[in-house]
């Protein structure tokens, strides 16, 4: 059933009632009436025909502006009546609202929606008949708080027209404040309402007032999900022995690949296939019953219709976890999506936690597990790497090998049906060995629990996310404004920023960020130095640094006088220190040294040297670390060559030095952490 909207003056009402202006109306229901009203609210008025089939009134002309005298206002109650019947012939008319016509003021738009996803979200932006076209707007899951609300008008293009622009007057934003924490009061307050519109919400340099409002409710509420199971995966994730099902001795089947990658398994390894006595050389078992230890996990690559019996046997044997490679579940169909609660419905009977199914597995390179097909497995590492696509995981951990790139975990999620991203996260939070997190994401389930469990992690460990599907949600037509400013992905971007989640546009950004911050940790602001050895680098520099929003610092006459004493004459005499082109490592060294003695100055110093015949790449690569250990500051490298960069760049990693061989790169990865971060550059 499609949501209603309701009358107009119901909707003033409701805002009324939560303190919010709304304009002096009455409704008429004959030309008369219309100019009764019209004398007792006084001119100018508006007249605004009431329908709710008619949702675009002035389109179907069923508004008049400007009515200054009660003859005018029974031409114009006709007037609308005869429009609005040849617009919309089908259309309900319950008369006419006869409205005070404000002055002129700053227009700004409130809405909300109910996401999906993540409930109820509010947006607010720039409004009038440019809102869609400028879309200048901001998008919040509710509920939020006053720093949040300040945080997304702040965070507006046009805030400037806000806060007093030129020769424009500053708005009262206290109010502006005021009427959002009340508006947001009245979406939570209200489940039946899913969508609205105050479009405009006009501002004044004192106070504001609501004009056309447009409230959407529904019949049929959405129902609370069920908790999630409250046992935590982390002791789920410490295994001793496994169970392959379905592993064969043929290298074209899925179990073979399975059982190959786990021989190096330090712990117990058992084949499962009633066909074979020995399979790569371990003895196979017939069934999970058969194995005669315990087993902590069971992974499954069997067909999709064998699997619930797999199921049953594992809990009968006691496993605690299965992982379920098989596809041919909910993904392939309605028969599959049957199938899929079947196997849910016994795993819930045993108490088993499900992974997958149509999962590729996991990664767990500290444990020497992989339990998946791919047929190379990455090196240890300090980021946890969780994906909803598995082609993704097998990409990346080919990538990495040459990379030198190691991972703590590599989860593949698959279908979600039990255990899903969220559970994974907080296995990842908890893990010691995982620094950051790196997430690729299709969809979440659970928006309010994704929201909660990352919010915990994020104050203390970076979380790093790839939204997918960007261009393909949000395309159909909205039935508000805010429904078409928060579309599914503005949403998710949204969510991300309040729980402190890093958003990024690709795979490469996001792995650039999580391996700055699982070594570097989150920067304290956006002051920045520059340390280079050729002048191009430090232009480049200078651009960069404004277009990713980082502050490149102005030097104090000290910090000059001290850069003087150890640079030559011809050095830039500025931020960025440009030491010329003949610098050598010893130069860096004392350069570094002023810098250390100010680092309390700056935020992040990022390190350029490219090949020349005096610098010495290993030495300097050895002071960059020097200069690391000895600040409590973001140290970047971008240490930028060829052959003679490979010793240098493997010094600067054997320390946990991140090096950005793309100067560019650098500054768009410390950008995006600083401008989705609370710790930089969140407003107050």
């Amino acid at each position: 059933m499609a949501d209603t909207l309701i009358r107009e003056a119901d909707g003033y009402e409701l805002l009324k009632k939560s303190g919010i202006p709304v304009p002096r109306y009455e409704i008429a229901r004959s030309s008369s009436e219309a100019a009764g009203a019209a004398d007792r609210i006084g001119y100018p008025v508006v007249m605004k025909v009431i329908s709710p089939q008619i949702v675009h009134k002035s389109d179907a002309g069923g508004v008049v502006t400007n009515i200054g005298n009660p003859d005018v206002a029974r031409e114009a109650y006709d007037s609308i009546i005869k429009n609005a019947a040849v617009a919309s012939p089908a259309a309900v008319i319950d008369g006419v609202m006869v409205e005070q016509q404000l002055p002129p003021g700053l227009e700004l738009i409130i809405g909300g929606k109910t996401d999906p996803t993540f409930g109820k979200v509010l947006t607010i932006g720039f409004g009038g008949i440019l809102v869609e076209l400028l879309r200048d707007a901001a998008t919040r899951v509710l509920p939020i708080d006053t720093r949040e609300i300040v945080s997304m008008i702040r965070g507006l293009q046009g805030y400037p027209l806000i806060a007093g622009y030129r020769n424009e007057p500053a708005r009262d934003e206290q109010a502006l404040i005021t009427m959002i924490q009340a508006v947001a009061g009245l979406f939570l307050s209200h489940p039946e309402i899913v969508e609205f519109d105050i479009n405009p919400l006009i501002l004044y340099e004192s106070g504001g007032c609501a004009v056309d409002a447009r409230f959407y409710v529904t019949e049929h509420l959405q129902p609370e999900l069920p908790p999630a199971p409250a046992n935590p995966i982390s002791g789920l994730l410490t295994i001793k022995s496994i169970a392959v099902v379905g592993a064969s001795p043929e290298p074209n089947k899925v179990g073979y690949s399975i059982l190959r990658n786990l021989l190096t398994f330090p712990g117990s390894l058992y084949p499962v296939n009633p066909k074979h006595p020995t399979i790569l050389g371990r003895k196979s078992y017939p069934a999970l019953g058969s194995i005669p230890g315990p087993v902590d996990i069971a992974v499954v690559s069997v067909p999709s219709r064998i699997v619930p019996q797999i199921v049953k046997e594992a809990g009968e044997k006691g496993i605690p976890l299965v992982i379920i490679i098989s596809s041919g579940f909910k993904e392939s169909g309605e028969d599959g999506r049957l199938l899929e609660l079947q196997v849910m419905a016994i795993a819930r009977q045993y108490g088993i936690r499900i992974m997958g199914p149509n999962c590729l597995g996991l990664m767990l390179p500290l444990q020497g597990i992989n339990t998946t097909f791919d047929p190379v497995s990455p090196r240890p590492g300090k980021s946890a790497f969780i994906s909803q696509s598995g082609a993704i995981i097998t990409t990346i951990v080919d990538w990495s090998l040459p990379e030198e790139i190691g991972f703590s975990a590599v989860i593949s999620v698959g279908n979600q049906a039990d255990l899903t991203f969220e559970d994974f996260i907080q296995y990842a939070g908890s893990d010691p060995n995982t620094k950051a997190i790196i997430l690729y994401i299709e969809q979440i389930h659970d928006g309010k629990r994704f929201m909660d469990i990352v919010s915990a992690i994020t104050p203390k460990k970076p979380i790093v996310a790839i939204k997918s599907g960007a261009s393909k949600i949000g395309k159909k037509a909205a039935s508000s404004h805010t429904g078409s400013l928060a579309g599914s992905n503005e949403v998710y971007l949204a969510a991300f920023r309040q729980a402190g989640v890093i958003p990024v546009q690709s795979i490469r950004e996001a792995f650039q960020a999580a391996e700055l911050l699982s070594s570097e940790g989150y920067p304290k602001g956006v002051r920045a130095v520059v340390i280079t050895n050729a002048g191009g680098f430090a232009v480049l520099a200078s651009d960069y640094a404004e277009r990713f929003g980082i502050d490149i610092i102005e030097f104090s006459q000290d910090i000059i006088a001290d850069l003087n004493a150890v640079l030559p004459a011809d050095w830039s005499r500025e931020n960025p220190i440009d030491m010329v082109g003949d610098s050598s490592a010893e130069r860096y060294a004392r350069t570094f040294d002023v810098m250390i003695k100010n680092q309390d100055l700056w935020d992040v110093a990022f390190v350029i040297a490219v090949p020349s015949a005096i610098s010495d790449p290993l030495r300097v690569a050895n002071e960059l670390v020097r200069f690391s250990k000895h600040t409590h500051k973001m140290i970047v490298g971008c240490m930028i060559g060829g052959d003679s960069m490979k010793t240098p760049l493997r010094i600067l990693r054997d320390a946990n030095i991140p090096n950005f061989p793309d100067l560019e790169d650098a500054f768009r990865a410390v950008g995006n952490i600083c401008k989705n971060t609370g710790t930089c550059c969140r407003l107050p």
